[in-house]
């Protein structure tokens, strides 16, 4: 174990600016969406006082105009590449809507669409921030070591594969390359994932962007920095996320074919009639009627209460979904895959053993507070740990005196006259004596890191350090493979041994361990060229990539970091695993009340369109038959707010 009363580097993620929300609002789509809502409520409360019917027509016709231009010209820019964009459509129908004098209905229908587009907006914007902080992660230059050993500080970016740098305590890693000389622990957190600092000496890798801690380290670059692990993460963040912007409501894409149905049928309407000798004022009125009860106003109306009414439900029990899509798509994946440190487990190592030597001279409570006592001018994790758990203990830490720390080998202090070491077992603290031995090899066996504590060069016991389980990680283990029918995967940078462990007590059969965070995407890729949809969870940066390609990627908020939160299209803010199984069954329950709605959309437009091609239908009965299917299938979707609806798994 590696410990120093010098901090070490704290973990860093990429961070938005204090200006986030300003550029958020500098968003052309959100400032249209939020001022076409104004005037859409001030035109509602106008009407709703009985307010003289100019003010609120007024109202909403600038509703419209603020609203509906940018789908418009879209639309427009759409017509000239011979495509049928559906925003145009619902821009026509909001307008037929006006035209017979239903201006709020119209109104609706255009805040929907320029509140969907501004939420898109935002999404982009904000993994395109994230991809952009995260070169945040790796110093802008760096200390080259000269052939004569003089050193100078140079931009990274001009580095190249054979030159030397030297890393000094508490600095971040300017490239990925091999240590040549000195020795230190290292925080790999951002890549790998691993909870605990890793000892590296020469020979080892590194990885650029990674923390530093108490030793210098000389390194000898073996990739440029636009080849460096932290650099593909963000092409892989990008790539992935530019490919599912593109992603559609299932029912977006059966309006694209539908719109152009209706376009074609009302011109038929119209036209037919005259042909026949119908008068113009008639055959425009049928064909007004037509596209008022076939557009599929309805439709979208019948699809969008269901899945925000299950987006709201969700973020009451601290789930965050950032898209009717994203819900949509959370009901249909049919293969888990889950990180394991800030995952499946709280992400901080903790004491979970402590076994004194059988005939020794000390206690459970001697050993930990002897222990404790000499690792209390650390600030390295584990030593933090071990001072954690003798407080809990209401352990008093006695005074220590002469600490010291040596990377790989561990701390040596005097406490109550004894030269307490607690150090790991490498370091030779178990050496002759195979009591503690067998100890060792049977916390290392369960996947826990062994420290040994000394009295005077006597090994006396041995504290087991592990990033603890999660209380409810079984039970959502089970829960996701009832949901999807299919085995969970756990993937992890950290060893096999402790990921094996780990996997047995979550009831995980399927391990994959040592990943980097290309080898998570691969793995994602394969499960998605077999057949399935993919939802992954994860926290950190080294999980961005998968959480950007998996068909649902879903983040730990409460300790993620910012690219993992952008990356990802549901954050869990507090950190409760047992909320993924219950926000899949209750996307899959949205899924189930939209082909209700559907259906019963479709029944009444196929009524009413009938009705007026083959009878005569009044203008004001479409309308009213229209618009109260309209509301018979939002008040259906509504029914996803009871708290009923939500059932994590315990």
């Amino acid at each position: 174990m590696t410990t120093s009363a010098t901090s070490a580097p704290a973990t860093r993620t990429a961070a938005p600016d204090s200006g986030s929300r300003s550029r958020i609002w500098s968003l052309s789509e959100v400032r249209w969406a939020g001022a076409a809502l104004v005037l859409f409520v001030l035109g509602g409360a106008a009407q709703l006082v009985a307010a003289p019917a100019p003010v609120w027509w007024a109202l909403y016709l600038a509703c419209y105009a603020v609203g509906g231009w940018e789908p418009a010209w879209a639309g427009v820019q759409a017509l000239r590449e011979r495509s049928l964009d559906v925003d145009l459509l619902m821009i026509v129908a909001a307008i037929g809507a006006a035209a017979i004098g239903q201006v709020f209905d119209g109104a609706l229908l255009v805040v929907i669409f320029a509140t969907s587009g501004a939420l898109e907006a935002v999404a982009t914007r904000r993994t395109e921030d994230a991809v952009r902080g995260l070169t945040d992660l790796a110093p802008e230059q760096a200390t080259l070591l000269a052939s004569g050993g003089a050193a100078r500080s140079v931009p990274v970016l001009d580095l190249e594969v054979g030159d030397r740098v030297l890393v000094r305590p508490g600095e971040w890693l300017p490239a990925d390359g091999v240590v040549v000389d000195g020795a230190s622990e290292v925080d790999q957190a951002s890549i790998t994932g691993e909870p605990l600092p890793v000892d590296k000496r020469p020979g080892d890798d590194v990885f650029a962007g990674t923390g530093n801690g108490t030793g210098a380290l000389t390194v000898e670059v073996r990739r440029p920095a636009t080849g460096s692990v932290i650099a593909r993460i963000a092409a892989m963040v990008e790539e992935a996320s530019a490919t599912k912007a593109r992603t559609q409501l299932f029912v977006e894409k059966v309006e694209q074919r539908y719109s152009i149905g209706v376009v074609v049928a009302t011109l038929a309407v119209f036209a037919v009639p005259l042909l026949l000798g119908d008068d113009l004022r008639g055959a425009l009125l049928r064909a007004m009627t037509f596209m008022i009860v076939a557009s599929p106003c309805a439709v979208v109306l019948a699809t969008m209460p269901p899945l925000l009414s299950a987006i709201a439900n969700a973020g009451r029990h601290g789930v965050l979904v950032k898209s009717a899509v994203v819900m949509e798509r959370l009901g249909t994946v049919t293969a888990v895959a889950l990180d394991k440190t800030g995952t499946l487990t709280t992400g901080a190592p903790e004491v979970v053993a402590v076994r004194p030597l059988t005939g020794g001279p000390c206690t459970e409570e001697d050993l930990l507070a002897l222990a404790a006592a000499a690792e209390a001018p650390s600030e390295h994790p584990i030593g933090r740990a071990v001072v954690t758990a003798a407080r809990e203990r209401g352990l008093e830490l006695l005074p220590a005196s002469g600490f010291r720390a040596r990377v790989g080998t561990g701390v040596t202090a005097t406490v109550a006259g004894w030269t307490v070491r607690v150090g790991s077992p490498v370091s030779g603290a178990a050496t002759g004596c195979p009591g503690i031995a067998a100890i060792v090899d049977g916390e290392q066996a369960n996947g826990n890191t062994a420290v040994v504590v000394s009295l005077d060069e006597r090994p006396v016991g041995v504290l087991a350090v592990a990033d603890r389980l999660r209380p409810e990680s079984a039970a959502a283990v089970a829960a996701l493979r009832e949901c999807t029918g299919s085995e969970p995967v756990l993937l992890t940078g950290d060893h096999r041994r402790a990921a094996l462990a780990l996997a047995g007590r979550a009831g995980i059969r399927d391990l994959r361990a040592d990943q980097l965070p290309e080898d998570k995407v691969e793995a994602v890729r394969e499960l998605q060229d077999a057949g399935h949809r993919v939802l992954l969870a994860g926290d950190g940066v080294n999980d961005a990539p998968a959480l950007a390609t998996a068909d649902v990627g879903i983040a730990m908020g409460g300790i993620g970091s910012d690219l993992a939160l952008s990356s990802a299209d549901v954050v869990v803010v507090r950190d409760d695993l047992g909320a993924i199984p219950a926000a899949v069954r209750l996307s899959r329950r949205a899924r189930r009340l939209v082909v209700q709605n559907l259906v019963l959309a479709a029944t009444v437009i196929g009524v009413l369109v009938a009705w007026d091609l083959i009878g005569d239908l009044p203008l004001p009965l479409g309308v009213a038959g229209h618009e109260g299917s309209t509301i018979l299938v939002a008040l259906n979707g509504l029914r996803l707010l009871r708290r009923a609806e939500w059932q994590p798994a315990r």
